[in-house]
């Protein structure tokens, strides 16, 4: 052991074209998204896991667009069917791993955990303000890290780089003369919607007695928790809430401690004193959260300002990128505080658009954002604000920094030179955009394509999903074939298949109490094995062959001459019959499905390591 009287922080610096701040599900996606189209990605998150308000330290569900067949795809339908196949059971440790991989070996991004923003570095020319750089301090390792990129994202939801930039924002409630929103106040204010601190319990197999803490706050009845309150069947308890009264940054340790106050309260309530309480013997407090849930902020001001009116008129805009269809969900700033209903759902449509206007800074010119701080009004936020819109925002938001790297441009210039291109692009990554048409590989469009199943036409109708009640789909039976003829030799670059994984199914983690008894681990409707064939002169030749698939959108990296190319389904996941919304051959291809490196064995490690590090100190 050597002793110290002192060491110096110890700083590092690095470069990368794009760099995201924030890692829950915009930042990931972003973060994914950004690095997948080629530019060199950053991710810096605050916490030792993924997921933010997902994540297993605050465990709330991810909520997106109502509607049959609206449900979000991309990359968070990617994540979610990778945890659906790895953890049907719905262990967060587990859904904690499925994040962490889905980072961490993705190719081109480079991840900082357990590090702080402590601020940035910026430039200034006249009104306009350029970052060239942030400090993260990493707690766990002491470093100080200086990271430096063309391009930021803030996905840390309280748009931490506004601090110092000088990005413009708001917070509170704006009045509601100023957008004509009939749903907000006639006076703004600072007020804010809350923070939730969750609660989790378990059923055992004996009863199970509670004892709160002396600083739990007591609950005698009902009338203690009006429109709240359902015993143990208790929902997820996101009306466990406070802290909109309140500056939520600022206050939000004496938010938290309010919060652990109420949990440990409504628990005691339960157990010992509420109606249902011999219902209630048999369970037990599986898990209380440490870090309160929230729901509003600051948010950025960009070149356009979602507003309640854009929302209703269901967000016709000519630079879409995202969409949501969440209800308008407000709720009282006064959280567990006001008698009254905790919330009101003032009515939206599903699905309406979301601007590329609304994800980049008004007067940054390198800043762009995802999740709940995008530049909304605080109406609008009550509904973008929920996680499935936050990933597709996040997801846009990564495309587009991507696109900004490639053609050397700022956020604000691309929705004049190339909108169509980031739009293409994300349409071609499973990004759904209502009322947008992807276009189709002219490949695909000169062959004929016949086979067994109803709806041949319908993989080229360049709608990858089921509209509302409209088919968009192929059916037919396993063992079957599609097949695409040319009248002469074609070069195929790749194939892309988008299968059915079933988008009436949330394919939520457990936060509703009594948990579901039914969880199914992958949707039935998704092909598992399938096969691509060409025709090499004499004969079929495979090519490609998946025989676990957990993908919706899979491309098959085949480069062939042929004039004819083949698809055999031949497993799913449960159904007896095979749904498909894409099948199309591609001039060029891209790289193949994700997957993460096996681990290999242990000891293969232990014997690459060099015996002096395998020593025992001091020869003990």
């Amino acid at each position: 052991m050597r002793e110290r009287t002192r060491d110096r922080v110890e700083r590092c610096t690095h470069e990368f074209d794009v760099c995201v701040v924030g890692g829950g599900m915009a930042g990931m996606c972003a973060a994914i998204a950004s690095a997948r189209r080629g530019a060199r990605t950053a991710i810096v998150h605050d916490r030792p896991v993924y997921g933010g308000n997902a994540s297993s330290e605050i465990r709330m569900w991810i909520c997106g667009a109502h509607g049959r067949n609206n449900k979000e795809t991309g990359i968070l339908e990617e994540i979610l069917l990778a945890n659906a196949r790895r953890n049907p059971a719905g262990n967060y440790s587990i859904w904690d791993s499925v994040l962490y991989e889905k980072i961490h070996f993705q190719p081109g991004l480079t991840a900082f955990l357990n590090n702080s923003c402590m601020g940035a570095e910026t430039e200034r020319d006249g009104d306009r303000t350029h970052i060239t750089a942030i400090d993260a301090w990493q707690t766990t390792t002491q470093v100080l890290h200086t990271i430096r990129a063309s391009l930021f994202i803030d996905c840390s939801g309280d748009s931490i780089l506004a601090a110092d930039s000088g990005a413009r924002f708001r917070m509170g409630r704006e009045a509601r003369d100023e957008f004509d929103e009939d749903i907000e106040p006639e006076v703004g204010d600072s007020k804010t919607m809350g923070s939730s601190l969750l609660i989790q319990m378990r059923k055992t197999s004996e009863p199970q007695p509670f004892t709160p803490p002396r600083w739990a706050y007591t609950f005698e009845g009902p009338e203690d928790l009006p429109h709240r309150i359902r015993g143990v069947h208790g929902a997820n308890f996101w009306w466990l809430e406070l802290g909109g009264l309140q500056d939520t940054i600022r206050d939000a340790e004496s938010i938290r401690h309010e919060l652990l106050k109420v949990g440990y309260g409504v628990w005691d309530y339960i157990k010992n004193r509420a109606p249902e309480r011999d219902e209630a013997a048999d369970w037990g407090l599986e898990w209380l959260g440490s870090l309160p849930g929230k729901r509003e902020s600051r948010r950025y001001v960009g070149d356009h300002i979602l507003s309640q009116n854009d929302i209703r008129d269901g967000g016709q805009f000519d630079d879409i990128v995202a969409y949501g269809g969440w209800t308008m969900d407000d709720h009282h700033p006064a959280g567990l505080l006001y008698p009254g209903k905790p919330t009101i759902f003032h009515p939206a449509p599903s699905p309406y658009g979301i601007p590329y206007r609304c994800i980049y800074s008004a007067n940054v010119d390198n800043l762009l954002f995802a999740g709940r701080n995008i530049s909304v009004t605080h109406a609008a936020l009550s509904s973008t604000r929920v996680m499935a819109t936050c990933a597709v925002v996040g997801q846009a938001a990564g495309t587009a920094a991507a696109l900004c790297v490639r053609h050397g441009v700022a956020p604000v210039a691309l929705p004049r030179e190339r909108t169509g291109e980031l739009q293409a692009a994300l349409m071609h990554d499973d990004a759904w955009l209502p009322g947008r048409t992807r276009q189709i590989d002219d490949l695909s469009r000169s062959g004929t394509l016949s086979g067994d199943g109803d709806g041949l036409p319908l993989l080229l109708d360049g709608h990858d999903r089921d509209l509302g009640e409209t088919a968009h789909g192929w059916g037919g039976p396993l063992g079957g074939e599609l097949t695409y003829r040319w009248e002469r030799p074609v070069i195929v670059g790749g194939v892309r298949f988008v299968f059915d994984s079933d988008l009436t199914d949330t394919k939520r983690m457990p936060c509703s109490f009594p948990q579901q008894s039914d969880r199914s681990a992958m949707p039935g409707s998704l092909v598992r094995a399938f096969r691509v064939d060409a025709w090499r002169g004499d004969g079929w030749q495979t090519l490609f062959r998946e025989d676990d698939n957990a993908l919706r959108v899979v491309y098959a990296p085949i480069k062939v001459e042929t004039t004819r190319l083949r698809f055999v389904p031949e497993a799913t996941w449960g159904a007896d019959a095979v749904s498909l919304f894409g099948f199309e051959a591609l001039r060029e291809g891209r790289d193949g499905a994700p997957r993460p490196p096996a681990g290999g064995r242990f000891r293969d490690v232990v014997a690459a390591t060099p015996e002096a590090d395998l020593a025992p100190p001091n020869g003990t």
